[in-house]
């Protein structure tokens, strides 16, 4: 029975280990906070919610913060502090960069859609923050339902 215990215990810390790992923690951080303090969130996990505004090529192919645009496509977020106003504009000190195979998965997003945006700072090149996205989440998705359905 002593044996069972140790083992069971042995394969319970296992387990919450490794899922202890496998959960990732980000950092929520305001846009214009990160814009900015750049360096202090220098290889940190950080999360984003804010507003799509439009995938551009801002910042691809920089030589201090690389990012091929053969393989990467960068988007703008609005800046928050204008979202009220009858214009909104774009937030573009905010270097985002998202591998194409992932942004086409999202050709439905559109300017103003709410999203939730997990990446790394992984530069703080040009004094901005410049930030490998690990994933961008749509969180109107019954918007894009209305849309299909025609509504």
């Amino acid at each position: 029975m002593k044996h069972n215990l140790k083992t069971l215990a042995l394969v319970v810390f296992s387990i919450l280990t490794i899922n202890a790992a496998l959960a990732q923690e980000f950092l929520e951080v305001n846009p214009l906070e990160l814009v900015k303090n750049p360096a202090s969130y220098l290889e940190k996990d950080i999360k984003i919610s804010a507003k799509f505004d439009k995938f551009s090529t801002l910042g691809l192919d920089y030589d201090r913060a690389f990012r091929d645009s053969k393989d990467y496509i960068s988007f703008l977020i609005k800046r928050p502090d204008t979202l009220n106003q009858e214009y909104s504009i774009p937030l573009s000190e905010l270097k985002l960069m998202l591998k194409r195979d992932e942004a086409e998965k999202l050709l439905d997003i559109e300017s103003g859609d709410r999203v939730e945006i997990t990446g790394k700072v992984f530069s703080a090149a040009l004094n901005d923050p410049w930030v490998d996205v690990y994933e961008l989440k749509n969180l109107d998705p019954e918007k894009e339902k209305e849309e299909d359905s025609g509504l």
